[in-house]
């Protein structure tokens, strides 16, 4: 039986809409449904970038004027990447097709994806989540799948390589004085050191005078910073492992996969990585090849809480637990706060910087202060955060 043009140029348009799906990797496919939790369009009349004081803020404005606000961090580094080549992309669209914007953003610049490119974005789609949970008055893990716990547990980071031995356990030893925390990370070796450490014998001593001081119900954990190569990895996995520490992170250089390999392969620790990676692919590739079995990918560097989701679905299929890493507290701390009230396979405790000096910035609330070692996750629409108006006066706009 002949084929009429009809039949013929339906079958051609079926087929390349399947070959078009069939191209597309399965951790990109959308699954948020915000269509569903937002019934009406949202659509993006401007987007603009704040500053106040030293502080920066996107704050995306939709046409029924309502707006949502985001924290950065090292905006400055990044204000031509925003304004000129992220920012366009959103101009326009519909809120709620966010899953697509982001592909979309990355499509027209993909030469420029990394850090200082992702960055940008996260801002960005942190903000039009903050507008989209204020316009369906839902907190932000409601969009994200779903609210499923309500506190998170934390452990304290923000160790320095500045100090003795002694004295870093010292601040450890107060923070959990203070906050209660079960579990703490050290920073060891010498930050992308060729092997070096700090000063001689200042890791060994630091992490055998933690376990003893903090006890084994304490759990501690190591991020070496790219410090070494594979055969001093090993060799001070080894040491890690003796102390019956829980994980460890980044043992060689970011980009050195093969390295970081030798030690998982070597050793029976956890190896923790991702925090600088801001490829989907590379992830995919670091767990099909298990180079690491606790995955840590930035909400900020790695794009946003869309692209950290996909990893997490990664993980999942992988058995793996998801771990974000943060170097961010208060306002600028929310997104991990709310991306880990809505992810089944979150790991057991989200990093919080503590050292016991943190300031009070009294220009927003809620406080996101450490009780019993977990931080309760805000409920009020979009990301949680109450700025007090007499603050944003202040703000001007930034330009190129």
């Amino acid at each position: 039986m002949p084929i009429s043009r009809r039949h013929f140029l339906l079958a051609s348009s079926a087929a390349a809409a399947a070959q078009e799906k069939k191209v597309i990797p399965w951790y990109e496919e959308p699954f948020l449904g915000i269509h569903k939790k937002v019934k009406t369009p949202v659509k993006i009349a401007k987007i603009d970038l704040l500053k106040v004081g030293k502080e920066y803020f996107v704050e995306v404005t939709s046409t029924d004027g309502v707006k949502g606000i985001c924290r950065t961090k090292q905006m400055e580094d990044y204000i031509a990447i925003l304004l000129r080549r992220v920012v366009p992309t959103f101009i326009g669209k519909d809120a709620r097709d966010i899953e697509t914007l982001i592909d979309d953003v990355y499509t027209a610049n993909y030469k420029l994806a990394g850090q200082a490119f992702w960055c940008p974005v996260a801002y960005v789609e942190q903000a039009i989540f903050d507008l989209l949970g204020k316009t369906a008055k839902l907190p932000v893990g409601e969009l994200l799948g779903g609210v499923i716990r309500k506190e998170i547990p934390v452990y304290l980071s923000g160790s320095g390589r500045d100090t003795t031995a002694e004295a870093e356990v010292d601040v450890y030893v107060r923070g959990i004085a203070e906050t209660k925390a079960k579990a703490v990370k050290f920073k060891i070796g010498g930050r992308m050191s060729r092997n070096l450490d700090t000063y001689p014998g200042r890791t060994e001593t630091m992490m055998k005078l933690a376990r003893k001081r903090l006890g084994d119900n304490i759990v501690i954990n190591a991020d070496a910073n790219g410090s070494y190569n594979a055969a001093k990895a090993i060799e001070v996995g080894r040491l890690l492992q003796d102390l019956n520490v829980n994980f460890y992170e980044e043992p060689c250089p970011w980009e050195e996969l093969g390295e970081t390999k030798k030690v998982a392969d070597a050793l029976k620790i956890k190896i923790a990585a991702g925090e600088q990676d801001a490829s989907l692919w590379r992830f995919l590739w670091m767990m099909e090849n298990k180079v690491v079995s606790i995955v840590q990918p930035d909400l900020n560097y790695n794009g946003g809480f869309v692209r950290a989701l996909r990893v997490a679905r990664m993980a999942k299929k992988f058995g793996l637990p998801i771990v974000p890493h943060n170097t961010q507290t208060g306002a600028s701390a929310v997104n991990i706060i709310q991306f880990a009230s809505a992810v089944e396979n979150i790991g057991g405790f989200m990093e919080f910087p503590h050292r016991g000096n943190e300031k009070n910035e009294s220009w927003y609330t809620p406080e996101f202060k450490i009780r019993n070692g977990t931080i309760t996750v805000p409920t009020t629409p979009g990301l949680g955060i109450q700025f007090d108006p007499a603050y944003f006066a202040k703000a001007e706009k930034v330009t190129v």
